[in-house]
């Protein structure tokens, strides 16, 4: 059986059953089995840095030898120095022991150097991969993805594997070469107590394994609660103005208290298993030390060892127990990053239901601008119970003119979607230029397409970074002439205070709705494709302006062929055809003086319209 990626639904839908199923475990009393080879595929994003790890691996080993040899100097200093009253040899030590903390401390700046620039080198790496990742997926992805979620896993999580990567892993390398160093210089000190101490060390690992198992499980759990609250954060953020008008900021307030307070019993179940993990360790390790110190003195009072000998085996015991503890320090950290890579990886495998050939065609240039809606049929993935375009046939000819109206619901947003491939039809094709779309590359089609959304989005920059949108090669004095052709240079020069250089504040929140759409038809001027997709581009406009736009519009369609999406049917009225659709499919087609005359829904959109104007 061929092995494939999930699609961004199958992915969802898993990443909601594994969501419920641990849910169900922490109520049957389960863990999920989990563990850290997650963090094995970190190793691709590593492997271009290798330069930078050996420098730090070297500084690791070199520190940990230094930090190994005090002991040694420990022992010579007592049996030597103190035990035959030799000042000389005193001295001597004493400068072996600087000479090895400046060797120490050299080489522990060259590892926390180098592993903290890998660890900020691989998150930024990460997080460009992310969000590359994000702009590949289709629209439809979107649809059910939420956008807090996206961003928790976008920066707390990749912070996460920063802390890990640029200090923990280096950490836990550096106490695992002072556990096994200190392991074997216990046994060079005295064999027997070395002995002793080994019996003791599962005492250490078993509460280390079976709480770490928690900490995992618990750490995935509050990420999930995180995402919940930036969701809930960016929402509100978004529809500030709705929750104020509609006076319903103590729901709001209500809900989104719940999810902090869910983070919160979350997070504090988290600490509450690891502060345990860690008393466990330090009562276990140190009282092994105790035991150890006890029967050592013994064998030192019996004639069996030095003072010296005793004074560096408890040195290099203390160093084994205090690199124990820190390791299971680390430990925790591990678990959550596990967590946390886990969350990314399931966002990376998400692959977009648009399909991308190996070697797809390529589209005539600069084009003709025929369109073919062959027979085509399509269901949201939200909803896939209801068709959105059912069985439908369309031809446009090259410069034509077509006006699609319809009640709501009727599927004409759905053919602006298929068109720029935002989502491929279930049956049949659309076709460009007699190119079937699905085997052209989607950026090459969208080259090909202007389009002048109802709702223009508007980026946090300037008005002349928003307007270069259409064609981010495009000079500052073709700007100017779309701009000019969009109606839109007047109130740029007149009316913002720094002209095109101005900020126009998130989502545009500093320009009116009909500057945004001036705006968006400057756009497309810039874009100057030979297919035009307007979707009722003077909506947000008064009476006196949406003739100036009219007059820009009638420009702008000349030798296109041009898509209107109309609700004011007084727009579309000197259009070559108009398309009538009802429920997905085309009920009626011909002009406005045909349409009317025949009786049917147009004309009734119509007199519906005329009553309410």
């Amino acid at each position: 059986m061929s092995m494939r990626e999930p699609t961004y639904m199958e992915a969802d839908q898993a990443a909601a059953a594994a969501r419920q199923g641990k849910k169900n475990d922490s109520k049957d009393g389960k863990t999920p089995k989990q563990d850290l080879g997650k963090l094995k595929s970190l190793i691709p994003l590593l492997k271009p840095y290798t330069k930078q790890m050996i420098y730090a691996l070297l500084g690791l080993v070199v520190a940990a030898t230094a930090t190994l040899s005090i002991g040694t100097g420990v022992k010579g200093l007592i049996d030597t120095g103190f035990g035959k009253g030799n000042a000389d040899l005193l001295n001597q030590t004493l400068v072996i022991l600087f000479l090895v903390i400046v060797v120490m401390s050299v080489a522990s700046f060259a590892r926390f150097y180098y592993v903290s620039w890998v660890g900020e080198r691989v998150v930024a790496d990460l997080r460009r991969k992310i969000f590359r990742h994000l702009l590949q997926l289709a629209p439809s992805y979107y649809e059910t993805a939420q956008s807090g979620d996206l961003i928790s896993r976008m920066n707390t999580d990749t912070s996460l594997l920063q802390v890990v990567i640029g200090s923990s892993v280096s950490v836990a390398m550096r106490n695992v070469l002072l556990l096994l160093g200190g392991a074997a210089m216990m046994f060079v000190s005295s064999p027997k107590l070395a002995v002793m101490a080994f019996f003791m060390v599962p005492l250490v690992i078993v509460p280390i394994i079976l709480l770490g198992r928690s900490v995992r499980d618990l750490s995935r759990q509050t990420q999930d609660r995180i995402g919940d609250i930036s969701s809930g954060l960016e929402e509100t953020i978004h529809g500030i103005s709705t929750i104020q008008a509609l006076t319903r900021e103590d729901i709001i307030s209500k809900n989104f208290n719940e999810r902090v307070e869910s983070a919160f019993k979350t997070s504090i179940s988290r600490v509450s298993v690891r502060a345990w993990m860690i008393v466990a360790v330090i009562t276990l390790v140190f009282g092994s030390v105790a035991i150890l110190m006890w029967r050592g003195g013994h064998d030192v009072v019996a004639g069996l060892m030095t003072a010296g000998e005793l004074s560096s085996f408890v040195f290099y015991a203390i160093l084994v127990a205090g690199a124990a503890g820190a390791i299971s320090e680390v430990f925790g950290d591990l678990q959550r990053a596990a967590g946390a890579i886990e969350r990314i990886t399931e966002l990376l495998l998400v692959t977009s239901d648009i399909k991308i050939l190996p070697k797809p065609l390529a589209l005539p240039d600069p084009g003709y601008g025929k369109i073919f809606f062959d027979n085509v049929s399509f269901f949201y993935p939200s909803r896939p119970q209801a068709a959105a375009v059912d069985s439908f046939n369309l031809q446009v000819k090259q410069g034509e003119k077509i006006a699609i109206v319809g009640p709501s619901g009727a599927g004409k947003s759905t053919l602006f979607q298929l068109l720029l491939r935002f989502y491929d039809p279930v049956a049949g094709s659309v076709q460009v230029d007699g190119f079937n779309i699905t085997e052209v590359h989607p950026r090459d089609l969208r080259r090909k397409i202007g389009s002048v959304p109802q709702d223009i989005t508007i980026f946090s920059q300037d008005i002349m970074s928003n307007i270069r949108m259409g064609r981010p090669d495009a000079t500052d004095e073709e700007v100017f002439a779309a701009s000019t052709a969009a109606r839109a240079h007047d109130f740029i020069m007149e009316d913002m205070p720094q002209k095109y250089q101005t900020f126009v504040g998130e989502k545009g929140v500093r320009l009116s709705g009909g500057q945004k759409q001036r705006i968006g038809i400057a756009r497309a001027f810039l874009r100057n494709a030979p297919i035009l997709l307007l979707d009722e581009a003077t909506s947000a406009l008064d009476s006196q302006n949406e003739k100036d736009i009219q007059k820009a519009l009638a420009e702008l369609m000349q030798n296109r062929t041009v898509l209107i999406i109309a609700h004011r049917l007084s727009t579309v009225t000197n259009c070559d055809r108009i398309i009538v659709m009802d429920k997905g499919q085309i009920v009626e087609q011909g002009n406005h003086e045909e349409l009317m005359n025949k009786q049917g829904l147009y004309s009734k959109l119509a007199k519906i319209q005329l009553k309410k104007d």
